[in-house]
């Protein structure tokens, strides 16, 4: 059992899902965790040990983790292809159940909410990737078969010590781009006739508005208790992480359901149309 040895301090679970290496073994752990959560098993204990500098979390040996512009570009009219782009999206998923957990494990004192909200997160992201994996294996691969960049969580180390900032970024910025690009890959797939695959993306697409609008939901608590303006400090957080390079165009519908406002979407656009015109 995951609460064996009074193992009730919710951060402390988080850890130990976050530092598993096995992927079976940090799914078993990430689902026995939510739901000793919702048997009100754990709680989030204040007198929890300070959370660990940020380091590497729990993972394979393979994937083999390269720079973004190493990952080869594979066309989805083969079945290596589309084998590619099935491993690229699990293996974002797999990171993002590591960013959920570190949400749960390195910020502390937040509402109960909070937790429930990101261990959540954690379970959907387990979920996609054992679905991704099925159908890896379907199609004569598993994860670790190629290559993939560390992305994700080197924004997460980036933002360890400014949860307004990860809230913004990691969520609103590199998950909320999953919105913009899973419509094209559903169509492309959808006219290749792989349905399979289709209906496990079209799933995901669904469940991650709700992730991306958790980021919002969080993002804005942590704006309204430092008494700054959500847009602006959007914007500058963005321009000091990242630059101002950006990518369109964005999903306008999925985005606006996460919570994203009018003057933000317009914002965006503007940007990654000047970001267009300055290649």
């Amino acid at each position: 059992m995951l609460t064996e040895n009074s193992m009730t301090d919710l951060h402390a679970v988080a850890k130990r899902c976050l530092d598993a290496t096995d992927p079976a073994e940090k799914l078993r752990l990430t689902h026995e965790a939510w739901q000793a959560l919702l048997a009100g098993e754990l709680r989030a204990d204040r007198a929890s040990p300070s959370p660990e500098p940020i380091g590497a979390p729990g993972r394979p040996t393979k994937p083999q983790l390269v720079n973004a512009r190493q990952v080869p570009q594979r066309g989805l009219g083969s079945a290596e292809g589309r084998a590619a782009l099935v491993h690229a999206v699990a293996h974002i998923e797999f990171n993002a159940i590591n960013l959920a957990w570190d949400a749960v494990y390195r910020y502390r004192d937040k509402p109960d909410a909070y937790y429930r909200d990101w261990a959540s997160c954690a379970n959907d992201e387990a979920r996609h990737f054992a679905m991704l994996s099925g159908r890896l294996a379907e199609l004569g691969h598993a994860y670790g078969d190629f290559d993939a960049h560390d992305g994700l969580w080197a924004m997460a180390e980036k933002t360890a010590d400014n949860d307004t900032a990860r809230m913004a970024l990691v969520p609103r910025v590199l998950e909320a781009r999953g919105l913009d690009v899973t419509p094209g890959m559903i169509e492309r797939l959808r006219h290749l006739g792989d349905t399979a695959t289709v209906a496990i993306l079209e799933v995901i697409l669904h469940e991650e508005v709700a992730h991306v609008a958790a980021g919002t939901r969080w993002y804005h608590h942590c704006c309204e208790r430092d008494g700054v303006d959500p847009v602006d400090t959007f914007f500058a957080l963005l321009r000091d992480y990242m630059g101002v390079s950006l990518r369109g165009p964005f999903n306008l519908p999925a985005r606006r359901e996460a919570g994203f406002v009018e003057e933000e979407l317009d914002r965006l656009t503007a940007l990654a149309l000047e970001s267009r015109a300055a290649l």
